[in-house]
């Protein structure tokens, strides 16, 4: 690609940054998925598709340019243990307004909520954008909500935008009652703004005053526009709306992290078309954080 000093690349603006306002950090989960994934590749895909962006949002006259952003890198062996997910993520924290995380599959949402929130599990909130409850026994990318429940996580400030059709069942679908989780599923948004139901969930999250994490598993897209997502159906949400939620997320004062999962860039379009999506997520919750 030609350089244009007039056109500056996102990636760029990435590699260059130090400053305190965005921590990008990857954490390339994979092990535990329930169905096989190469989505440890994706930290470093998400990062060189940022050259195919200029750093600058025509619609809301934001260049993130005025945005200190920080790379923080990748963690290490993140499946291996969890506690090393956690305190790599509140040590970037400690400089940070806030962080994004580049995974890796969902199970990477356990181990970066627990870190962002730090001491306030108690008052803290949590918003997935997901077709799935991941409300599974064991550890895998099925179980982070549940496990962030058993870690003390109250089930009535978690909601869940974008839950399939036939993608769940029954007995989860119990479960997320049974906790006290509020659930908006793709049908619902179908007869309302994406915006509508993003200020819906973050007043849920934040009811009781403590920091939200933002979860935004690709595969609650539509498999047209996520073929890299192992989970995405037919009938998701559009690339448009995706980006919307990442934007809504990053102008929120309550939200102090958000991860961007489950895309594996080894099995990505011939376009890059999912990979491409995750690196203006990222660009979506930098303009939101530019607007705070």
């Amino acid at each position: 690609m030609t350089e244009d000093p007039r056109w500056p690349r996102a990636s760029g603006w990435l590699a260059e940054g130090r400053g305190p306002d965005l921590a990008v950090l990857g954490v390339p989960t994979h092990l535990t998925s329930i169905s096989r994934t190469g989505a440890d590749a994706t930290p470093g895909a998400i990062r060189a598709a940022l050259a195919r962006y200029s750093t600058y949002s025509a619609a809301r006259d934001v260049d993130l340019a005025a945005v200190a952003v920080r790379d923080a890198g990748d963690v290490p062996d993140p499946d291996a243990d969890a506690a090393r997910v956690v305190e790599r993520v509140r040590a970037v924290m400690v400089a940070a307004r806030l962080l994004v995380a580049l995974g890796g599959d969902n199970s990477l949402t356990y181990g970066v909520a627990l870190g962002a929130w730090g001491e306030e599990l108690g008052t803290a909130g949590l918003v997935t954008l997901d077709a799935h409850h991941d409300l599974r026994d064991g550890v895998s990318n099925g179980s982070p909500v549940r496990r962030l429940v058993e870690a003390g996580l109250d089930g009535s400030r978690i909601v869940q935008v974008g839950i399939a059709d036939f993608a769940n069942s029954r007995e989860y679908a119990a479960r997320a009652r049974d906790l006290g989780i509020t659930v908006i599923t793709r049908d619902a948004l179908r007869r309302r703004p994406i915006a509508d139901a993003m200020a819906e969930a973050l007043a849920l999250a934040c009811s009781a005053g403590g920091p939200v994490h933002v979860d935004i598993d690709v595969d609650v897209c539509d498999r047209s526009v996520a073929p890299a997502c192992p989970a995405s159906v037919p009938g998701g949400l559009s690339a448009d709306e995706l980006r919307q939620v990442a934007f809504l997320a990053g102008c929120s004062p309550v939200v102090r992290s958000i991860d961007i999962a489950e895309i594996d860039a080894t099995a990505d379009a011939a376009d890059g078309r999912t990979v491409r999506l995750g690196a203006l997520l990222l660009l979506e919750a930098a303009a939101g954080l530019a607007r705070r």
